[in-house]
């Protein structure tokens, strides 16, 4: 090999850092560092540094070839059978247009939380779908953006429900045939907030005892069993008594049933996946949760509304964005500050393509097969245990259930086990006539023929009540009926692709949430079907694959952060903040601390944090910040003594959410251990500690972590995440457990079952499948076995490089608001605007939204602190584009320095009237008194890669004050 072939055998990391070794010194002499080593040791702390691991357990980095052969051998180890265990997940088929066009496309999966409305009418487009798809055929008036799985859904609507009741009560009522996942989600998640549940036969209702004092109920609709039960009754009982009705709804069954507002309830909660959303071994999927009129102030997470931009056109927003966690913070009702935006953009793109009439076919379809099943498993000799059902049916016949278990097994399908007399199916959109005919043969129907089951398929009536048949229409805005052909909706998904600004147009550098670089290869085993198609309730003997790979991450996780042990079902930053203040509320109350329920929290803190803290049954108390951003030491010290005897636990995020890595950061530890608390560090900022610091050697016994930050998952335009919890083992039998993982948990010395020193985790849990969202995880594998563990730090080095390297060349310009003690910031920094303000009157509003002229996403606004900008690089940007980020933003205050000295109006200038579209700059006379040059072409070189927004600055005030949420009548577009 020749050496000019050597210098092109470049490794992975080399590709995911963007910037190389020449451009690493130039920025090193910016900084004034002699090299990353010296920087990185003069930015953390010395006391925190961790020693060099003398071996360590993650594998020395591969290349991609390399690394995906290994992941094939993986997925190899996992059986994919037709599964017909039901109980909320089931197949479906993806469009191989929504495949394509959104699941592998980087402008839908890159592209971050739609806070710039401006630069994200596409996705909030498509979110509006969603939103009325859900609200449709749930018979609700309003829906929100989505939620994170079924049964976190139901514990919101049950949230939602006591907030909302005029009940005074704590008992929830709870449907018996309930999925068993959502109801121990609901038993975990009420206790720590102190409500009593009471479970009832959906068929007798709840009895009068029962009634009393309970602020609501949830009804399955359909029942887990398969069973369909009228819940209308027991509605009007609860609404009797001045309660709320939620009911868990099956989408696709809502084109075939009377929906839950024909039956008179309150909300309306459930999934989505069965619209084309892979069972990826339970999840990512987007849930749902709509709500009747006079409700829709009370959602929870994410809402998409209609407004106007300045010149009159109708534009997309999040609507009530007062409600968000870091505003509320304590008096926030929920912790979710997320979605699953790209799971409920392939959803709600499955429902334009196929529109009404496909939805119901395809309904009608599984409706006739199930019943045609249930013609095969009488001819067996199987009770049907049900009259009525839509795709799930319940079979009894004495000790027969196991034998037809294995004899499915055998065939290619799994079947759930009930008891050993009970068998349950469901049928799915994939299932065919050769299913019934080869599950005949299962069931001993020797004859059974592919040709006879068409027929019986053909010829079968639907097995649903007659007095339940849906009469109200769906789906009736133009969106569901254009977009027939794979042709037109192409077209229309590239013509939202083109409204939004993602990772593949240029850098999004916000602070705080790290979007950095979601390489192609690390993308490519989330559609094997070795991962896609596998249900989450699979036997382990099918997902031995699966679970390979999570031991890997559990490992591999566990070491970097310094702790023992790892759990990866929640499925979202917030979910695992809950799981580990939950795990602390439970080691306490293990050792009889009842009364250990404070939660000390940093004013600086994000706002989840308050409100996950309350969600864990905790009272929060807050912790003053001095003025460097760092906690208050003196305060802190006072705040633990003044609760000694009930103090639970301190977050603290680290490096701090300023921005800064604090050098007391021991000491705070030490102070809240000797107290008798723990110590919750909270994961968001990894990125500038990975290689070089762990949260475990410096005090913390409980982290989250988040993969779709630090470790790659995609944004997805505002979820999926994933937010692995992270333990000392003390806590570890309070981390997440779930009664269907495959996962048999020992404890550390056991070889039994191969499982070899994974700690049990015997919590309850926080989402509705074992493994949270598992179909992602191969992204992260893929990122760590591509990286290794040199790679890994190189990325943290280069990542506080570039936040430098911005904060020196911008702090003449822009104050740089915190930095550390040797006057360095850590992988972001702050820049202050008031004063900017106050000199000008131009606003972080109007230099965030000039930044999209200049073809940027603006970084985070007035985070942590009012009024400023966070910058966060991360390491995946090359050097020109940090400086052309840099030069932008020395343009913009050039602008501000001309409305200072009044060569342009305060209240006419190319800030405030930022952005400027295409529309704007072509159209008319032009009044304004600087030229249409300067609006949008305010740099040279910017023609040959300019991104026009859709529409200009959006008026937030007016889409809250007259709120619609769903797709507007066509004539709005006129």
């Amino acid at each position: 090999m020749t050496r000019a072939q050597e210098n092109l055998q470049t490794s992975f990391a080399d590709r995911h850092i963007g910037t190389t070794a020449a451009d690493q010194q130039v920025m090193l002499d910016a900084v004034g560092q002699p090299s990353l080593d010296a920087l990185v040791r003069a930015a953390i702390p010395a006391s925190i540094h961790a020693a060099p691991a003398e071996r360590s357990t993650i594998p020395a980095a591969v290349g991609e070839t390399e690394a995906l052969a290994e992941l094939r051998t993986k997925a190899g180890r996992n059986t994919v059978r037709r599964a017909m265990i039901g109980l909320g997940y089931h197949g479906t088929l993806t469009p191989a247009v929504i495949q394509r066009n959104v699941l592998e496309n980087p402008s839908w999966y890159t592209a971050y939380t739609p806070y710039q409305p401006e630069i994200s009418q596409g996705r909030l487009e498509a979110l509006i779908n969603f939103q009325t798809m859900v609200s449709d055929l749930t018979g609700m008036a309003t829906a929100g953006a989505s939620m994170l799985d079924e049964g976190t859904a139901v514990v919101e609507g049950m949230l939602l429900a006591r907030r909302a009741s005029k009940v005074k009560g704590d008992a929830f009522l709870v449907d018996a045939d309930l999925l068993p996942q959502t109801r121990a989600l609901l038993d975990h998640r009420a206790d720590a907030v102190g409500i009593a549940l009471r479970g009832f036969d959906p068929v007798e209702g709840p009895s009068d005892e029962q009634l009393e004092g309970a602020f609501g109920v949830v009804l399955q609709y359909p029942g887990a069993s398969g069973r369909i039960v009228d819940p209308s009754r027991t509605i009007e009982r609860v609404h009797a008594g001045g309660g709320i009705a939620v009911v868990a709804a099956d989408l696709l069954a809502m084109t075939l049933l009377a929906s839950p507002g024909d039956l008179g309830a309150d909300v309306a909660v459930g999934t989505s996946q069965r619209f084309g959303v892979p069972l990826g071994f339970g999840g990512p999927h987007a849930g749902y949760l709509a709500v009747r009129a006079g409700l829709e102030r009370q959602l929870p997470g994410r809402l998409v509304g209609v407004s106007f931009d300045a010149d009159g056109q109708m534009a997309y927003r999040l609507s009530l964005q007062t409600r968000e966690q870091h505003i509320r913070r304590e008096k926030a009702t929920s912790n979710i500050c997320t979605a699953q935006v790209l799971l409920a953009v392939m959803a709600s793109m499955y429902a334009v393509y196929h529109g009404p009439e496909g939805l119901r076919f395809i309904a009608d379809r599984v409706a006739r097969t199930t019943s045609a099943l249930a013609g095969v498993a009488r001819d067996a000799g199987f009770e049907v245990v049900h009259e009525h059902w839509f795709d799930t049916l319940t079979l009894r016949a004495a000790g027969r259930a196991e034998s037809v278990i294995d004899a499915a097994r055998d065939a290619g399908y799994l079947l759930h086990l009930v008891d050993a007399d009970t068998v349950q199916l469901s049928v799915d959109e994939t299932t065919t006539p050769d299913d019934v005919s080869a599950l005949a043969h299962v069931f001993g129907v020797v004859d059974a023929t592919v040709p006879a089951a068409e027929a019986a398929v053909r010829d079968a009536a639907t097995g649903l009540p007659s007095d339940l048949l849906r009469s109200s229409e769906y789906l009736t805005h133009p969106v569901f009926s254009a977009h027939r052909s794979e042709t037109r909706m192409m077209r229309y998904l590239k013509h939202l692709a083109d409204k939004d600004y993602a990772l593949d147009r240029g850098m999004i550098p916000l602070g705080s949430c790290t979007m950095k670089l979601n390489a192609a290869t690390e993308m490519a085993a989330v559609t094997w079907p070795e991962f896609a198609n596998v249900h989450p309730f699979a036997p382990r003997s099918d997902v031995e694959g699966y679970l390979d790979m999570i031991g890997d991450l559990e490992t591999w996780l566990a070491e970097v952060t310094g702790y023992d042990t790892v759990s990866l079902q929640p499925n979202a930053g917030s979910q695992g903040e809950l799981a580990g203040l939950l795990a602390i509320r439970g080691y306490h109350r293990s050792r009889g601390d009842l009364d250990r329920t404070v939660c000390l929290i940093p004013s600086s803190a994000h706002g989840t944090n308050a409100a996950s803290a309350v969600l864990a049954g905790m009272r929060v108390v807050v912790v003053a910040c001095d003025e460097d951003g760092n906690v208050d030491l003196a305060d802190l010290r006072a705040k633990t003594a003044a609760h000694a005897e009930t103090l639970a636990a301190l977050m603290i995020t680290y490096p701090s959410t300023h921005g800064v890595y604090e050098h007391d950061v021991r000491e705070v530890c030490d102070a809240v251990h000797d107290a008798g608390g723990q110590v919750y560090v909270d994961g968001a900022n990894l990125n500038a500690l990975l290689g070089h610091a762990r949260f475990g050697d410096f005090g913390g016994d409980v982290s989250h972590l988040n993969l779709h930050k630090t470790f790659c998952i995609p944004h997805g335009g505002g979820g999926p995440g994933v937010g692995p919890v992270a333990a000392k083992a003390h806590l570890a039998p309070f981390l997440p457990g779930h009664a269907m993982a495959q996962q048999v948990d020992r404890r550390p010395g056991s070889s039994a079952d191969g499982t070899d020193g994974r700690l049990a985790h015997a919590g309850g849990p926080v989402s509705a499948a074992p493994y949270g969202s598992p179909s992602i995880l191969p992204i992260t594998w893929t990122y760590v076995r591509m990286m290794g563990l040199e790679g890994l730090t190189r990325a943290t080095e280069a990542a506080v490089l570039g936040a430098n390297y911005i904060a020196s060349r911008l702090r003449d310009a822009f104050p740089v608001l915190y930095t550390g003690e040797s006057g360095l910031v850590a992988h972001e920094c702050i820049l202050d605007l008031r004063p900017l303000r106050e000199t000008s009157g131009i606003t972080v509003d109007d230099v965030a939204k000039r930044l999209v002229d200049y073809g940027f996403h603006a970084p985070t606004m007035s985070f942590p602190v009012a009024g400023t900008l966070m910058v966060e690089p991360t390491e995946s940007e090359d050097l020109a584009e940090l400086d052309r980020f840099v030069d932008a933003m020395l343009a913009i205050r050039a602008e501000a320095a001309a409305v200072e000295r009044g060569e342009w109006p305060a209240d006419d200038n190319p800030l405030v009237h930022a952005p400027h579209t295409a529309a704007s700059a072509i159209s008319g006379e032009w009044t304004h008194p600087y030229t249409r040059e300067q609006a949008v072409y305010p740099v040279p070189g910017i023609s040959a890669r300019k991104y026009w927004p859709p529409v200009r600055r959006i008026d937030q005030a007016y889409g809250d004050r007259n709120l619609v949420c769903a797709c507007p009548p066509i004539e709005a577009f006129a």
